[in-house]
């Protein structure tokens, strides 16, 4: 009998092409057709990495330290980028500033972070991580680290050798791929 694991990899083993092919009519316009498949194909990968990220995220998740997934982010981009003011924060991290303002004053009340006046503008401060910080930093990414190779220890060679593939790509896109503005903030 399948397990669902066997399920999931017959599944995966469809290429996306050949999905996109059942969905689209192959017209004579030739061109529009293929552009709308190579477009289906995007937007398909993008929905299956959506949900394959939140999956592997909501597995991983650190339970030590009893930091929220927001303190790690900003304590992390603050470990990263820092010293830097609460609003530059904020917008590293994609969130309001009142919500920036508030990770920070907990993470200060935890000892992680420090502020210190800044002296180009006397009205802000600028937030440093601790040597506490840090080390919750390194302590959160090795125990990520140890619940990934785990997950991994279930995949076979060429399934993980796929998926070392892929970490360039990803980590273009991650990093260096510019996200557009978006007024919810």
């Amino acid at each position: 009998m399948p397990t669902p694991l066997d399920e999931a990899r017959r599944q995966a083993a469809v290429p996306a092409a050949d999905r996109a092919d059942a969905a689209v009519d192959r017209s004579p316009s030739g061109d529009a057709a293929l552009e709308s498949a190579a477009s289906l194909e995007r937007e398909e990968t993008a929905a299956r990495l959506a949900v394959v990220i939140g999956r592997i995220n909501r597995r991983i998740r650190a339970v030590g330290e009893g930091l929220s997934q927001a303190q790690l982010s900003a304590l992390s981009s603050t470990v990263r980028h820092g010293p830097l003011r609460p609003g530059d924060l904020a917008r590293i991290e994609s969130v309001a500033a009142p919500s920036a303002t508030r990770v920070v004053a907990e993470l200060e009340s935890r000892g992680l972070v420090e502020r210190q006046p800044d002296p180009a503008d006397g009205r802000s401060s600028l937030v440093s991580a601790t040597e506490a910080g840090r080390a919750a930093i390194l302590s959160a990414r090795a125990e990520r680290a140890k619940r990934i190779s785990v997950l991994l220890a279930g995949l076979d060679d060429d399934e993980l050798a796929t998926v070392a593939a892929a970490l360039d790509a990803l980590e273009i896109a991650a990093v260096h791929v510019p996200m557009p503005e978006t007024s919810d903030r």
